[in-house]
């Protein structure tokens, strides 16, 4: 599939739906304490976004190319708590928990344009090597974004990642990539957030893509909920993640989710 192109005017559209995924975490932020549900997080999102004229994307949304039937996502955010490595589901039964983490994945759309980003927060207080696990994913992310300028390959993302990860002695998740996005949530170029020799192509002005790498605790294989959706460490240990959306420019990345 073709990569399509951004132009500077589509790029400004495109910065106004990740602003309003910034906003909605910022409203997000003063909720995350123990004792609160993924369900409430969920509710007010939806509120705050659907006032501020936007949709989202996320409910009701169904993949493609997925075996098998998958029902339609029902929450407006993704809430991924300890162990969840992505797309878990709001729920009334999961009550945050002091020393938790918990990932909040945003999608909207705004006058026909995709806003997506990602933060992991902790819940109070977390132990020493949460903290860490936290520290190094969001320092994975800005690892992959300085690599994300006009002539590298795409792989250098993943190659920068990957390194800083396991350096750290962490692993890199390899079944769910960053993408492109545009009026649709899913387009190319997929991001890979480990190196991939055979991912030659080289970055380009217009291109506007997600860089979201989810880094586990421990090893980094992966299981599926019967739900279809919930992912999470084959090992029980916890993984965190950080997104941003960028356009990429002749004098480097923007940072549209910011």
């Amino acid at each position: 599939m073709a990569i399509i192109l951004k132009s500077p005017a589509q790029i400004e559209l495109l910065r106004a739906a990740g602003q309003l995924v910034r906003q909605t975490f910022n409203v997000l932020r003063e909720y995350i304490r123990p004792g609160v549900t993924t369900a409430e997080l969920d509710a007010i999102a939806e509120e705050f976004i659907r006032s501020h004229g936007a949709e989202p994307v996320y409910k009701g949304y169904v993949p493609a190319g997925r075996r098998g039937y998958i029902p339609p996502f029902p929450g407006t955010i993704c809430a991924s708590i300890n162990d969840v490595i992505c797309h878990g589901i709001p729920s009334k039964r999961d009550r945050l928990r002091q020393g938790d983490i918990v990932g909040i994945d945003i999608g909207l759309r705004l006058n026909g344009w995709i806003g997506d980003a990602c933060e992991t927060f902790a819940v109070g207080d977390v132990d020493d090597e949460t903290q860490r696990l936290l520290d190094v994913t969001r320092r994975c992310l800005e690892l992959g974004i300085e690599q994300a300028r006009v002539g590298n390959p795409l792989r250098a993302i993943g190659a920068a990642i990957q390194r800083y990860a396991e350096a750290n002695g962490f692993s890199v998740v390899r079944e769910y990539t960053g993408h492109g996005l545009g009026r649709n949530l899913h387009e190319e170029p997929t991001i890979l957030h480990y190196d991939d020799p055979q991912q030659t192509r080289k970055i380009v002005a217009g291109m506007v893509f997600t860089i979201e790498p989810m880094i586990n605790a421990g090893k980094a294989a992966t299981r599926v909920d019967r739900d279809g959706w919930t992912v999470r460490t084959a090992d029980g240990k916890r993984s965190a993640q950080f997104e941003h959306t960028l356009a990429i420019t002749e004098d480097g990345p923007i940072i549209l989710t910011a």
